[in-house]
């Protein structure tokens, strides 16, 4: 981080490129990251996305002589990243899931993984941009603590607790949000609960998750991540709160009806069960199959002990970009409880032990994946292709009988 921010600061530009995640944790990343480059005098165009698809990126590397930083996702395409740009601009990403390394002097990786750390579990994508921006406001002589408590609030979104409670990194920049004041932790029987300060009002953080997830995933392609950065500054207007509730009806009310065709529209093959849901979740983001698979991943109608994937179609649209024709089917995985625990053991593989490599296997696109969840996305029309090679990996690797 050291060395990004030596690089970053030789820059001739005063410009960042800002691009992050949809969900509570690249929410916070990138209030974070729009805080500090505003707080040193930097310009800051910013991009919301539900994933870094290589026709976004075909569009950013277009570019040249800029800083570009990616924060909550392409730690895994980071060399596909360093091709791309060939040496034009000056990258940085600050991610937590599995990466793979790049040499590149103008790619700088930023990823807890990459040393010693459980991005699942450790550290989040709001924790390593808090970091990254202490250390940058640092080499201003200016204190960046202020913003302390949304490094924390990514990891309670991403439900990165140990027997309930925050561990490792986040943990420690928890107890630095409290020593500020600026959050509140409970202990319950189960663990513990947490409560936040955004403006001048305290929250409930799991509230305020809720909300944000929301607002960045079903309001994804109604300015919803722009109400979502105002929330993680500001807190919960009248009017976002009014918002979310509107949005989050509508949520309800589509999933309520998937739930009710579930049962006909599942296929099971040897260790998976999956569903398509086409279209049918207009005009919500794609963010949402994968909260959509959270939320029914223990229900009874379902096999604990087989993974589960839904399909939803990628519209051909990003906010801030022109029209992008994707023809893309985006994959969200998600494990039971008790595949959780088998997992955890060993017993049986994570989702990002074979859905990437099947996925690479008939050409499709993975980034952010970790054990316990996990998104790619493929043609439209290879969904029963996808699930195949799945099966074909599991077979090949074992761990599955």
């Amino acid at each position: 981080m050291e060395q990004a921010i030596s690089d970053l600061r030789q820059e001739a530009g005063r410009k960042v490129v800002l691009l992050h995640h949809n969900d509570t944790d690249g929410l916070s990343s990138g209030t974070i990251l729009l805080n500090v480059f505003e707080k040193i005098g930097f310009t800051v165009e910013r991009f919301s996305l539900e994933k870094p698809y290589p026709q976004v990126l075909d569009k950013l590397f277009a570019r040249s002589g800029e800083i570009i930083v990616l924060a909550d996702f392409a730690g895994k395409i980071a060399p596909l990243i360093s091709e791309k740009n060939k040496q034009k601009n000056l990258v940085i990403i600050l991610d937590h899931h599995p990466a793979e390394r790049v040499i590149d002097e103008r790619v700088y990786l930023l990823d807890g993984e990459l040393f010693g750390l459980k991005g699942d579990r450790d550290i989040s994508a709001s924790a390593t941009c808090y970091l990254f921006a202490d250390l940058l406001l640092r080499s201003f002589g200016v204190d960046a603590e202020a913003d302390v408590h949304l490094g924390v609030l990514g990891a309670i979104g991403d439900g990165f607790f140990v027997d309930g409670a925050l561990a490792g990194v986040n943990r420690d920049l928890l107890n630095s949000a409290v020593t500020r004041g600026l959050m509140k932790v409970t202990r319950t029987e189960t663990g513990e609960e947490y409560s936040i300060k955004l403006g001048t009002h305290e929250y409930p953080a799991a509230e305020i998750c809720a909300v944000l997830d929301t607002i960045g995933g079903v309001g994804y392609y109604q300015n919803g991540t722009d109400t979502g950065i105002e929330i993680c500054r500001n807190g919960v207007s009248s009017e976002t709160a009014e918002y979310a509730e509107e949005l989050k009806k509508r949520q309800d009310a589509i999933f309520s009806r998937e739930i009710e065709q579930i049962e006909s529209n599942l296929i099971t093959t040897e260790h998976i069960q999956w569903f398509d849901v086409k279209d049918r979740f207009r005009p919500m983001g794609v963010k949402m199959i994968g909260v959509f698979c959270t939320l029914i991943k223990d229900m009874d109608f379902l096999d604990h002990t087989k993974y589960l994937a839904g399909f939803q179609r990628v519209p051909d649209e990003v906010p801030g970009f022109d029209r992008i024709d994707f023809d893309a089917s985006k994959i969200s995985m998600r494990v039971s409880g008790y595949l959780t625990e088998k997992i955890r053991s060993g017993e049986k593989p994570g989702l990002y032990d074979f859905l990437p490599e099947a996925t690479a296997g008939i050409g499709g696109f993975s980034d952010a994946c970790h054990r316990l969840s996990a998104a790619t996305t493929v043609r439209v029309g290879q969904e029963d292709l996808l699930i195949e090679e799945m099966e074909k990996v599991l077979k090949n690797k074992g761990g599955t009988e």
